[in-house]
């Protein structure tokens, strides 16, 4: 079998990153897109549960059962790719889910040379509070300072 080299190289992507002041401005159309993402991922599993309880009744399914059990899996389905839509709409701006439920969300920008995160949080009064490196475990959260801020104090240099 042979390896077709073009495909064997892995190709960096190159993501848009965010200034704090750009991803500000944006926030009602992320918290939109934030908030739809978190109905849907709420509806994938309600239909999960109804499905996996519709399948543990005892006895043979009637007819009902088995029609409620049919239209559950296409709310399913139609749930799952609404949420791949919305999903899909927030990753052509750069922007990826951290939790769908509690409706948190990554925006990307450099800090100190290195790929850093805004924590994008939808039920928070001040939506970008926290921020984080990407080689941070997941469950760090930084306060955001002035030099987030783009703010950074010039330094003095004595002569």
């Amino acid at each position: 079998m042979k390896r077709n080299p073009k495909s064997a190289k892995s190709k960096a992507e190159a993501i848009q990153v965010w200034t704090l002041a750009q991803a500000q401005a944006a926030v009602p159309y992320v918290n939109s897109v934030v908030r739809s993402l978190r109905e849907h991922a709420l509806d994938i599993q309600k239909y999960k549960l109804t499905v996996e309880k519709i399948n543990h009744l005892a006895g043979r399914p009637k007819r009902d059962t088995l029609i409620a059990e049919q239209e559950t899996k296409q709310d399913l389905t139609r749930a799952e790719h609404e949420f791949q839509d919305a999903a899909d709409e927030l990753q052509a701006l750069d922007i990826y889910t951290l939790d769908p439920i509690r409706g948190q969300a990554l925006v990307p920008f450099v800090h100190d040379e290195q790929l850093a995160w805004y924590i994008f949080d939808v039920f928070d009064a001040n939506p970008f509070r926290f921020w984080r490196f990407q080689s941070d475990p997941e469950e760090t959260r930084r306060p955001i300072t002035s030099k987030q801020h783009g703010l950074v104090e010039p330094t003095s240099t004595h002569s």
